[in-house]
């Protein structure tokens, strides 16, 4: 029966249910991060970040295990340390923003892999690569709840500056104080969510969840306020159909909610009211925007 596969599995099983709440908590505070990426033209920062963070994850590991306390604070260190040397290096040297981000990030990769390697296993490697969503334990899920509460209540403290700095940050620099603040303040957001996300999804996948649902909404609508509840809810809708996949086929469940996320994503390029491919191709009535 249809419910014995879409509902039967986080009724009868905990560690799914778990799994449904972290991730979902996840992408309600990720994805609108995500829209404000996308409108930036900073889709890439965000994957640039997640593998910063993991030579201060792997720091955590080598020097307390699998503990989610040092693991996080060391990604959270790590992931600010690169975006502003990434930021400094642009501001102060001829490299532009891009360059310097791939090169601190590339760096960032290739020592945290080393550091993983050095203690542990392949198979500890892959769990900070991808992460394990289907052994979240309860700290992991308070960290899941506890950024998403704060990352949303910032959102929405911060809103019309945020959406100013992405329009038109001149203006907001010349009018606010704030001007200076609130690039890093989002940047700070973008590390903690993908410190919180790769517990789950790990270094490599937590960004999919951030990025392909806000990339999707921006297909649907182009009004700010519409997008960010839009991509939270895609990105709900991915967590719950990747973990039904998983546990259906077997697979993977962190890859699986990934690629649930592309599923809505390809869709989305196809038919998306606000500028997928249909709409682009179809002729446009005369003073039609």
């Amino acid at each position: 029966m249809l419910s014995d596969l879409l509902i039967a599995p986080f009724l009868d099983y905990a560690f799914m249910r778990r799994a449904l709440v972290g991730s979902i908590a996840l992408a309600i505070s990720g994805a609108p991060l995500g829209v404000f990426l996308v409108l930036r033209r900073m889709s890439l920062a965000g994957d640039a970040l997640s593998h910063a963070i993991l030579p201060g994850a792997a720091l955590g590991y080598l020097v307390a295990g699998l503990s989610l306390p040092a693991m996080t604070i060391g990604g959270l260190v790590a992931g600010l340390v690169v975006a502003l040397a990434a930021g400094a290096a642009a501001r102060f040297t001829a490299l532009r923003e891009d360059a310097s981000l791939a090169a601190f990030y590339l760096v960032s990769l290739a020592l945290g892999v080393s550091i993983v390697s050095l203690k542990g296993s392949n198979v500890d490697l892959l769990h900070v690569l991808f992460g394990s969503a289907l052994a979240l334990d309860n700290a992991a899920l308070l960290l899941l709840a506890g950024v998403a509460t704060l990352t949303l209540f910032t959102l929405a403290f911060f809103f019309r500056a945020l959406a100013l700095d992405t329009l038109d940050p001149l203006f907001l620099r010349c009018a606010s104080g704030l001007g200076e603040t609130i690039p890093f303040l989002f940047l700070a957001l973008v590390v903690l969510n993908l410190v919180a996300g790769f517990h789950a999804l790990g270094t490599l996948m937590a960004v999919g969840i951030i990025m392909l649902p806000a990339a999707a909404a921006r297909l649907w609508t182009r009004d700010l306020a519409a997008a960010l509840p839009l991509a939270a809810a895609l990105g709900a809708l991915s967590s719950y159909a990747g973990l039904v996949f998983s546990f259906g086929s077997g697979a993977p469940a962190g890859p699986a909610i990934i690629l649930a996320a592309g599923a809505i994503y390809f869709f989305s390029l196809g038919f998306g009211g606000a500028g997928g491919l249909m709409r682009l191709r179809r002729p446009r009535r005369h003073l039609e925007r």
